[in-house]
């Protein structure tokens, strides 16, 4: 079910931009600069760019949630309908790249109340809106259900409804099913287009790959990451006169997909391996049992399914994060003279032998910078100041990080982000990397410099535990795929793949 007639959005928004810019405080670079755009009420936009290049911003002042004065500086002017975002904030809905930013209720019926409570919606038509939005997305729970225990994909889909919910005349989505299995793609796709020819609100989507929304959006606006717009105009016009030269730049262009490293090292001796394992999120509510893995130096183990199945449950328990619910995780290859159960093993211990990326990139940020992020794992192994900077020099470099070294973590566009916390692992040179979504919020470059780079690891004998939805990731990389099926369906079904 999707938005019923009876409830209308606000009128369809107007967007104004003129020689609008942005620079966060204490970076030299401007995150976007000399923007000149206007987008009619109604309208449906897809906008795109290289990672980096401000579309996150563009969406947050939109919004009108990126900060004041102390936090940055602007240039030109940005309005809706003639007014400041700040003014039209009931008018707008944001969904944003991390989704457990918006989990504000401990239960979904009322995190996705929330909003509509906000704008003073009539109590019985609350809850109303609240059942269809929750439908329209796909997310088939009690309204009680508690939000700590949703995964991240589920948590994308909740954070979509309460905006839903809200009837918003400006619908803001950044990159809204980057977390989402293949099936909840399309269902939260649909769900949005059902909304907007039901409302008509305006809406303007960022999305790495075109295919997602091409049949939903009706105009795409390119971002220069050295300002301004590189391109504008209908879909299929822009595909047919810019395709090639914004594949270069990093689009994902239908038919324009980077091919796959060549590998050239064989499987070596098991480095992790799991006896009748049972994985839990919760305490005492398994989400897969009798699992039976191993993983190899130079080998790559791709585990997917769909949303809340556990996949980054058994990514946090193949790291010694989260102890077993039953059975064991044992690594005897690369424990030394410690016990063979990674869980066992104190922090120092695992940045060696097992380097994890969780699936939000600033749940592991420490530092103030880049560069001081990058240094943490390497003074805690006692490395002289030397090798630190040569290490952390050569990842930069690799994931084009190297400009942002006195950037603070927390003001980097999600795709550098996610480029972040991989390269804080990747530093400590561990023998197994255990990945949440790696190549989320990446467009087409940095995938394949990053999914280059990790091809390079495994033929130096590391091995590579990789949660995803990426088919593309898991045909360039993965020796062994393993596929969980919907807890609620099969608990505890563990396919291999291939």
């Amino acid at each position: 079910m999707v938005a019923s007639p009876r409830l209308p959005s606000a009128q369809p928004a107007g967007i104004s931009a003129r020689g609008w810019g942005w620079r966060h405080a204490g970076r030299t670079e401007w995150a976007v600069r000399n923007l000149d755009l206007d987008i009619r009420p109604g309208e449906r936009v897809l906008l795109l760019g290289a990672s980096g290049a401000g579309k996150s911003t563009v969406v947050h002042a939109l919004a009108g949630v990126l900060g004041g004065d102390d936090e940055g500086e602007r240039e030109g002017t940005l309005e809706l309908d003639g007014l400041p975002p700040e003014a039209s904030r009931g008018r707008v809905g944001l969904v944003l790249q991390d989704p457990d930013s918006q989990v504000i209720l401990a239960r979904v019926g009322d995190d996705v109340a929330f909003g509509c409570e906000n704008l003073a919606v009539p109590r019985a038509e609350i809850w109303s809106r609240v059942a269809e939005s929750l439908d329209a997305v796909g997310l088939d729970l009690p309204l009680d259900h508690p939000t700590s225990a949703l995964s991240g994909g589920q948590k994308q889909r909740l954070a979509l409804a309460g905006v839903l919910a809200m009837r918003p005349g400006l619908l803001l989505l950044d990159e809204p099913t980057a977390n989402l299995d293949p099936e909840g793609v399309a269902e939260v796709r649909d769900a949005v287009a059902g909304v907007l020819d039901r409302t008509g609100a305006t809406f303007v989507v960022i999305e790495h790959r075109v295919e997602v929304w091409r049949d939903v959006v009706n105009r795409v606006v390119v971002l220069d990451p050295d300002g301004g717009i590189r391109a504008d105009g209908p879909l299929e016009e822009v595909l047919a006169r810019e395709g090639e030269a914004l594949a270069r730049e990093g689009v994902w262009v239908p038919g324009h997909h980077p091919g796959a490293p060549e590998r050239t090292r064989d499987a070596g001796a098991v480095v992790l391996r799991t006896e009748d394992l049972a994985i839990a999120r919760v305490k005492d509510t398994p989400l897969g049992t009798g699992i039976d893995l191993e993983l190899r130096a130079g080998t790559a183990l791709a585990v997917s399914g769909p949303n809340g199945a556990g996949k980054s449950t058994l990514g946090l328990t193949l790291a010694g994060l989260l102890h077993p619910e039953h059975g064991r995780v044992l690594a005897e290859a690369i424990a030394g003279d410690l016990p063979p159960d990674p869980i066992r093993w104190k922090s120092r211990d695992l940045l060696t032998r097992i380097g994890t990326v969780f699936q939000d990139p600033e749940h592991q940020f420490l530092a103030p910078t880049v560069r001081e992020e990058l240094a943490v794992g390497p003074r805690a192994l006692g490395l002289p100041p030397a090798e630190i900077d040569e290490r952390i020099e050569g990842v930069a470099s690799r994931l084009r990080l190297s400009r942002l070294l006195d950037a603070n973590p927390f003001t980097l566009s999600g795709g550098e982000k996610r480029r972040l916390s991989v390269a804080t692992v990747l530093v400590t040179r561990p023998a197994v990397l255990v990945l949440d979504e790696p190549t989320f919020g990446q467009d087409a470059r940095t995938w394949a410099e990053l999914v280059a780079l990790l091809a390079e690891l495994l033929d130096r004998g590391s091995a590579i535990v990789a949660v995803t939805h990426d088919a593309e990731f898991i045909a360039a990389l993965a020796d062994t795929e393993v596929r969980l099926a919907p807890w609620s369906h099969r608990p505890g079904l563990v396919e291999v793949v291939r």
